[in-house]
């Protein structure tokens, strides 16, 4: 008989198979004995090859190659682990060996790996095939799976789908990314400023969950607050009662409300208290149209002015069971809000768990318990009497036998159970000494939530009192839980929090806790005094008269949406269904999340990652970044079903449908492939750049010349007759590389104004421009003048201002036209070409930095070791002319630095923007450190001379420089956007002393007099 081979997905799993088998000869890739062999897989062994493996014309990325879909594709054994794959297919094609054991990770993604290596190398033919499924690790589980593993073909819908699911997404993925990349992605990486070339990264969920976090935030942003004003009543024993407008009032569908239940303006609120006040119960009339009632006693009798009449006396009692147990995706959502875990450190404690046999398989999507579990459970709560933390519950529920109805409750369902029931406790608690902090506490909330299932609901009295004083009506609803149930062991803080202050119906309503083991969180004293309400409602009858003690307005605004944080998205991401607008369509798809348990949080990871969400580490919100909205806006003008939660969600319900047998791959892949080149055609055949470039230049606040470089508008070059095409700073001759006689003439901002393109147009064209308006002198004077093109007997051109019809001109000018100096106009260009060196690494014209004037002296502007420097540059402001501003010696920092340079004597400032907040210095390994104020207004600090400094000094001298600031250093295009429009573009990645990123433009800060005192962080 041949010996029989199991494979495992990881070395660590290996060895737990054959320390249960008793197989213990080691070798390099694998243990054996004369019945076993045991190796693994070291998670991937093939994967699928890029396109330039088919043919190498795919290396370059272009659209006449698009769409890209092979008939077959192709697989390769990933290089670094090519020796274990010798191995692994050579012993599935060893004579000796009989039977495999599939052993992988029993899910999707474990079954997608066993059948790449099944297809690439193949099994030899007669070898029994079988899988092995198990939901722990433990002892027991590894030997039921071994004895009860199912014929492989039992898994062959599965591995279909999980195939299918990695073509979906590297087929959408690579069409996508390649058709918007080529199309839009220069007009991107120049506006995001990216410090390389970056291509559009597009994914099936990636782009939908991009898609959710700008739509949310969009929703932040275009919010209104709307104040309103409450109005309660207090009364003896401590009752507190919210008014609300019902049919009998006085108010009812009056346009002074906000809702039922406040008015949109205080002295409404105070009109109704003025009202209760009045004396007798009859309403009187009133000219705003409000309701009146004139039988005085329709609401009770009352003996003193406002007494109001108990209308109604509710009690009632309710419970609420243990909520259901953790999945991956619960569980991720709970550890985020409590312990400020994103998604993928969650994913990792927990996989941590599972391989100490501590926990049950992590990568779950069911929250319930199979029928079988249920059966065997007392020895998962036999293990957890040895717990200290809930020695005492285990042994509790298992003396009282309340684990015996659990196979027939709620928590056991076979039908909606996949591949995995929940994450529980194995009751193996020998690993929890070598955990850290962190995977006890998570440890402690499985095995809390696991064992909450097994005691009775929690119970409360809940009373609700509706009081009516002259027409108006009063409301207040009080809980208090009588047997805290289920409370005792989720633990303190954990229990239910519902309706803390306000009921869904907008009633004033209070949560008690007697136990003071969960609700009250231990506020010591709140007890007694709701005990003391409780007691006050509970002597009141209907019809009872009760005086108020008095009035309250409570004022009170309406709030944004919250933002996503990483584990509400998930969350998000697992409910995908919900989303959807069209109740048909959503019905179908109810169940349906977009993703898997599996790599939801690594989704969530690579969109941080490449820097289109933002992620806070403190609070784990998560924000669109600069240029994941600039790719949002691409995804949205050309294939917005991308965004769409429906389309994903239902890609992944057909995959789903895979697995279940109903829906035929092929069929499914077809669709797919129409979808994709119905698509990337649709990309390629249309031009979206002006509508792109306007919805960047929103976000930007920087015109569409700096998102569309290279685009020619159809205007010809004053100087040689070529075409003018646009660039990152403005426009400028295509002629500028021509190699026998180079033209350099561009044009960009002049005096702090950008030049549109009309106005462009008709310079060169006609001669002269309209009046253009918003001009600053050097002394940061504004002034309006046209334009006016001359052009020499040599064919050279300049621009100069026209006041011919400006009768306000400069005082400074003495004729008709000025010509433009220096330092007024930044960004045009003569004829001498060498004003714009050649970037290799794009094909459009970068503004030299040697052709920018210093904003503050009009000194030319020169490269150093440093950063970029006036060259009238003196730290000290004593003289000229330094050759050496960016190597000096700093050691002294700032502290030495006179204050009226216009330094600082530290480094700390105090940056915001998205959730960076605090001091936010920064810091460069050559020793250039800057930071930023907050966005709008705040300075731009520096630490050290060549960071930011901004200011004229003594003899002449300048200090004007600018390096690194808050670890970023700044460009050659930043700088001289900076100077010749006084604004950056987008810089990313920006870093606190917290380690927190954030984007920003920087822009000068000046004076009332204009004169530049500074440097600011304006919010990306």
């Amino acid at each position: 008989m041949g010996r029989k081979l199991i494979i495992t997905e990881k070395p660590s799993v290996a060895r737990d198979f054959a320390r249960v088998f008793n197989v213990n000869r080691k070798h390099t890739g694998y243990i054996d004995n004369d019945e076993y062999i045991i190796t693994w897989c070291v998670g991937h062994l093939v994967e699928m090859v890029y396109p330039e493996q088919y043919d190498i014309k795919y290396k370059k990325w272009r659209l006449e190659d698009l769409p890209f879909l092979p008939a077959e594709y192709k697989y390769d054994v990933i290089k670094n682990v090519k020796e274990q794959y010798r191995l692994v297919n050579g012993f599935l094609n060893a004579p000796e060996v009989d039977v495999v054991y599939w052993a992988g990770d029993s899910g999707k993604e474990g079954q997608t790996i066993e059948e790449n290596i099944r297809h690439f190398g193949g099994v030899r033919p007669g070898m029994k095939e079988l899988r092995v499924w198990i939901d722990s690790q433990t002892d027991d589980e590894i030997r039921r799976g071994i004895a009860e593993a199912r014929p492989m073909s039992d898994y062959a819908n599965l591995g279909r789908s999980g195939v299918m699911r990695a073509i979906e997404d590297y087929a959408l993925g690579i069409n996508f990314s390649r058709a918007l990349s080529v199309k839009y992605g220069t007009m991107i990486n120049k506006a995001a400023a990216t410090r390389s070339y970056t291509a559009i990264a597009v994914g099936r969920v990636m782009t939908c969950v991009l898609g959710m976090v700008v739509n949310r935030e969009r929703e932040i942003r275009d919010f209104v607050e709307i104040p309103f004003y409450r109005v309660l009543a207090g009364f003896a024993g401590g009752i507190e009662a919210e008014w609300h407008a019902d049919e009998k009032s006085r108010y009812g569908g009056s346009p002074v409300l906000y809702k039922d239940n406040g008015f949109r303006e205080e002295k409404d609120a105070k009109a109704l208290i003025a009202y209760l006040k009045e004396e007798g119960n009859t309403a009187t009339a009133h000219d705003d149209g409000t309701r009146q009632d004139t039988d005085p006693g329709v609401y009770g009798q009352s003996t003193e002015p406002g007494t109001g009449i108990v209308e109604s006396v509710e009690r009632s009692k309710s419970k609420k069971k243990p909520p259901f147990l953790f999945n991956l995706a619960e569980l991720q959502a709970e550890c985020s809000k409590l312990f400020k875990l994103s998604p993928d450190e969650t994913l990792n404690v927990a996989q941590v768990l599972y391989e100490r046999k501590m926990t049950t398989y992590p990568r779950s999507d069911a929250r319930v318990l199979t029928t079988a579990v249920a059966k065997e459970i007392t020895k998962n709560l036999n293990g957890l009497k040895g717990f200290a933390p809930v020695s005492a519950a285990a042994e509790r529920i298992l003396s009282e036998g309340l684990y015996k109805g659990i196979g027939k409750s709620q928590y056991t369902d076979d039908s909606k159970v996949t591949d995995h029931y929940a994450i529980i406790p194995t009751g193996v608690t020998g690993g929890y000494g070598g955990l850290n902090e962190v995977q006890k506490k998570v440890y402690e909330l499985i095995v809390r939530r696991f064992l909450s299932i097994f005691y009775p609901p929690a119970e409360y009295l809940q009373i609700k009192i509706s009081i009516r004083i002259k027409t108006e009506l009063f409301s207040s609803s009080v809980r208090l839980l009588t047997a805290p149930g289920y409370l005792e062991i989720a633990g303190k803080g954990r229990g239910d929090r519902e309706g803390s202050d306000m009921s869904a119906g907008g009633q004033s309503s209070r949560n008690v806790n007697v136990s003071g083991s969960a609700e009250d969180e231990g506020d010591a004293g709140q007890t007694s005094v709701k005990q003391a309400v409780i007691d006050a409602l509970s002597k009141l009858k209907k019809g009872s008269a009760v005086v108020p003690a008095g009035y309250e307005i409570k004022p009170g605004r309406t709030s944004p949406p919250k933002r996503y944080t990483s584990g509400t998205m998930i969350l998000a991401m697992e409910n995908a269904g919900n989303l959807i607008d069209d109740e048909e369509l959503r019905a179908q798809i109810r169940n349906t999340g977009i993703g898997t348990s599996a790599t939801r949080a690594e989704i969530i990871k690579k969109l941080v990652n490449i820097g289109y969400l933002n992620l806070s580490k403190k609070t784990q919100v998560l924000t669109p970044g600069g240029i994941g909205e600039m790719v949002y806006e691409v995804v949205k003008l050309t294939e917005p079903s991308l965004l769409n939660p429906q389309m994903s969600a239902s890609w992944e319900k057909g995959l789903d449908e895979i697995t279940n047998g109903i829906v035929d791959v092929k069929d499914y892949r077809a669709r797919l492939e129409d979808y994709i080149r119905r698509g990337t055609l649709n990309i390629a055949g249309r031009d979206l750049s002006v509508q792109i470039a306007g919805e960047i230049e929103k976000l930007t606040g920087s015109s569409d010349l700096a998102a569309m470089p290279g685009r020619k508008p159809g205007i010809p070059c004053p100087v040689c007759g070529g075409e003018l095409v646009t660039t990152s700073f403005g426009y400028g001759c295509a002629n500028y590389r021509k190699k026998d006689k180079p033209c350099g003439f561009c044009i960009g901002r002049i005096a702090g104004v950008r030049i549109d393109e009309e106005d462009i147009r008709e310079l060169v064209q006609q001669g002269r421009t309209r009046k253009l308006q918003g001009f600053k002198s050097k002394t940061g004077r504004s002034f309006d003048a046209a334009l006016k093109l001359e052009k020499n007997e040599k064919g050279e051109c300049k621009v100069v201002f026209d006041f011919a019809d400006d009768r306000t001109q400069d005082r400074n000018n003495t004729g008709q036209t000025r010509v433009v100096s220096a330092g007024d106009m930044h960004g045009i260009g003569s004829t001498q070409s060498d004003a714009i060196p050649e970037d290799k690494s794009h094909d459009e014209r970068q503004l030299s930095i040697e052709a920018m004037r210093c904003p503050i002296c009009g000194g030319r502007m020169k490269k150093t070791d440093s950063g970029y420097a006036c060259e009238n540059y003196r730290r000290d402001g004593n003289g000229k002319g330094s050759d050496d501003a960016g190597s000096r010696d700093d050691s002294r920092g700032d502290s030495s630095r006179d204050s009226s340079h216009g330094g600082t004597s530290g480094s700390e400032g105090s940056g915001n923007s998205g959730d960076s907040r605090g001091s936010t210095s920064g810091s460069e390994s050559s020793g250039n450190s800057g930071s930023c104020g907050d966005s709008n207004d705040n300075s731009c600090n520096s630490s050290n001379d060549n960071s930011s400094n901004t200011s004229g000094g003594a003899d002449g001298a300048c200090i004007f420089s600018v390096g690194s600031i808050m670890g970023r250093k700044l460009s050659e295009n930043d700088i001289c956007e900076l100077i010749t429009g006084g604004v950056t573009p987008v810089i990313r990645g920006f870093v606190t002393d917290k380690g927190e990123t954030f984007d920003a433009r920087i822009g000068f800060k000046r004076a009332e007099n204009g004169s530049i005192t500074g440097m600011r962080f304006i919010r990306a």
